[in-house]
């Protein structure tokens, strides 16, 4: 994906998932790109989890990745994200997952291949 003329971000899949849509825009003007969940995952009330997406990243020199909460899922269920804006540093070459917090008073279910999570991209010096 390019977030512009000089800067591609690539991403990786891994064994984990073939299958799932790479991080994508909802719509054309949307600042992030909606990462999904690679496996289920199960949240009681207050817990946190590191929720695996099966990607890894490959940012430019001088690109974060900021990976902020989606709105619809706080205001829904209580779902956030206990470190937004998370912080992918250009360097990183691991698997991209997610630290999920229900803050929620119900338990939550996320099923594979829900969006999860929106990765922002930030030049920076």
């Amino acid at each position: 994906m390019s977030t512009s003329e000089d800067a591609v971000v690539r991403f990786r899949r891994l064994p984990s998932n073939p299958d799932l849509p790479l991080p994508a825009r909802a719509t054309a003007h949307a600042a992030g790109y909606d990462v999904r969940a690679a496996a289920p995952v199960e949240l009681a009330s207050g817990q946190i989890v590191l929720v695996p997406t099966g990607l890894v990243m490959e940012l430019p020199e001088g690109i974060e990745c900021q990976v902020r909460p989606r709105s619809g899922l706080a205001l829904k269920h209580g779902l956030t994200l206990p470190n937004s804006p998370g912080t992918i540093d250009p360097d990183y070459r691991g698997e991209l997952k997610v630290i999920l917090q229900n803050l929620g008073v119900e338990p939550l279910r996320l099923e594979r291949g829900e969006r999860i999570a929106q990765l922002v991209f930030a030049r920076f010096e």
